[in-house]
C-alpha cells in the first residue's frame, strides 16, 4: 500500500499567521509570520487553539506537527514569542485583547501540554517567549544545530510565562531559576540537558524528515521517523557551570542570590551580574518567586497563577504603568535601551510588593482559566 499523503486540506479558517493543513492523517501547523520570526499575534493562537481541538476530536488524526515558516534574508525561528508591538499599544489603550491573548495563549499551552494524540514541535531556530509556550507540551521536542531557546521576559519587565514557571522549575537544580532571571540563550545540546528539548537532527535534513512525518498513518511512526533521523546534539557547556549555577540561584531571596555573585570573582558570577543588572529588579524578583512556587504545583494550577501575575504586570498594584510597558518601551519601541526600572536597584524592592503580584484578582470561581483540569483533578 502507498503512503504517499493525501493532497492537503484545511481543517480551519487560514488566518495570515497560521497555516493550518491536513496531510492524509497527520495534521501540520505553519507559523506564517515570518518576517516578524513567527511571533503570536491572537489570531495565531486562535487558530492553533481551533484547529488542535478539532483534531483531537477526529479518530482519522494520527498526530499533529507544529513548524515555523521561513523568509529568505531572516533567521529561522518556530517562534520568537509574542507581538510586544501588541502589547504595548494595547496596554497603553487599554484594550481588553490584551487580557484576552494571554487567557487564550494560557489555555492553548495547557491544551498542548495535555494532548492526546502525538504533537511534534519542529525547533528549527529561534525558540523564545510564547515559542516556547508551544512546544514544551510537545510530545517531541526537535531540535537542530540552529536552535536557540530562551524565557527572556526580564529583559523587558515580564516574567517566564506560557507555563515557564512550570518547565523550568523542572530543570535540573536550580537552572531553572539562573534561567528564569537571567534569560540566557540554550543551543541543542544544553536545551536537552536541561531537559527542554528530546532529540536533535540536522536541520538540512528537515524537509525530508517533514515529509516522512506527514506520511505516517500511525502515531508511533511520528517517533519512529524523528528518531531515525536523530543525530547528536552537541555539546552541553552549561552543565560543567552547574555547581556554580546552584550555589548562587538556591539562595533565599534576590538580594541574596545578588550578595552571592558579588563576593564570587569568578568569570560565571560577574558576567551574570553583568546581565542581571541590565533586567527589571522587580521582575527577577516576581521570576525567582514563581519558579519556586511552580515547583509544587500542578500546570493547571501554574498557568492559572501565572495569568494572576500578568494581570498585575499590565495593571501594577502600586499604579503607575509598570516595567513591562516601559520594557517594551525601551526594547522595541523607542529602542533606546535605557528601560526606568521601577524599582531601580535590587535593594529596593521588598517582599510585600513581589507578594502583590500573586494575589489573585478575580473572585473565587470568576477566573479566566478556571475551567483548565489536569488529569489527577
Amino acid at each position: 500500500m502507498s503512503h504517499a499523503p493525501s493532497p492537503a486540506r484545511q481543517a480551519a479558517p487560514p488566518s495570515g499567521s497560521v497555516l493550518v493543513e491536513r496531510h492524509g492523517r497527520v495534521g501540520l501547523l505553519t507559523l506564517n509570520r515570518p518576517q516578524a520570526l513567527n511571533a503570536l499575534d491572537l489570531q495565531a493562537v486562535r487558530s492553533l487553539t481551533a484547529a488542535l481541538r478539532e483534531w483531537a476530536a477526529d479518530p482519522g488524526v494520527v498526530g499533529v506537527v507544529l513548524r515555523g515558516a521561513a523568509a529568505q534574508g531572516r533567521p529561522p525561528a518556530l517562534c520568537a514569542g509574542g507581538d510586544l508591538k501588541f502589547f504595548h499599544r494595547a496596554a497603553l489603550a487599554g484594550d481588553p485583547q490584551l487580557g484576552e491573548f494571554f487567557t487564550e495563549e494560557y489555555a492553548l499551552n495547557h491544551l498542548i501540554h495535555r494532548y492526546p494524540k502525538p504533537y511534534v514541535a519542529l525547533m528549527d531556530g529561534i525558540v523564545m517567549g510564547g515559542g516556547m509556550g508551544i512546544s514544551q507540551g510537545a510530545s517531541l521536542r526537535v531540535l537542530t544545530e540552529r536552535s536557540v531557546l530562551a524565557m527572556p521576559e526580564t529583559n523587558i519587565g515580564l516574567f517566564p510565562d506560557v507555563g515557564g514557571g512550570w518547565f523550568l522549575a523542572r530543570c535540573p537544580g536550580h537552572l531553572g531559576e539562573y534561567l528564569a532571571l537571567s534569560g540566557h540563550a540554550l543551543h541543542a545540546g544544553d536545551a536537552v540537558a536541561c531537559g527542554l528539548g528530546d532529540l536533535c537532527v540536522d536541520s538540512e535534513q528537515l524537509p525530508g524528515l517533514t515529509r516522512r512525518l506527514l506520511q505516517a498513518r500511525h502515531g508511533d511512526e511520528l517517533g519512529d521517523a524523528v528518531r531515525a533521523a536523530a543525530r547528536r546534539c552537541g555539546d552541553a557547556p552549561l552543565l560543567s557551570l552547574r555547581e556554580q549555577v546552584d550555589e548562587h540561584f538556591s539562595q533565599p531571596d534576590l538580594r541574596a542570590l545578588f550578595a552571592s555573585l558579588q563576593a564570587d570573582p569568578r568569570e560565571f558570577a560577574q558576567s551574570t551580574l553583568r546581565v542581571l543588572r541590565q533586567r527589571s529588579p522587580l521582575m527577577m524578583a516576581v521570576s525567582l518567586q514563581l519558579v519556586r512556587r511552580a515547583r509544587g504545583m500542578r500546570l493547571a494550577d501554574e498557568l492559572r497563577m501565572e495569568r494572576d501575575v500578568m494581570h498585575h504586570c499590565f495593571h501594577p498594584p502600586g499604579g503607575g504603568s509598570g516595567d513591562a510597558v516601559e520594557g517594551i518601551r525601551a526594547l522595541v519601541i523607542d529602542k533606546d535601551r535605557d528601560p526606568r526600572w521601577q524599582p531601580p536597584q535590587v535593594e529596593q524592592v521588598h517582599d510585600d510588593q513581589v507578594a502583590r503580584y500573586f494575589v489573585g484578582p478575580w473572585a473565587l470561581g470568576e477566573h479566566p482559566l478556571a475551567d483548565l483540569l489536569d488529569p489527577a483533578d
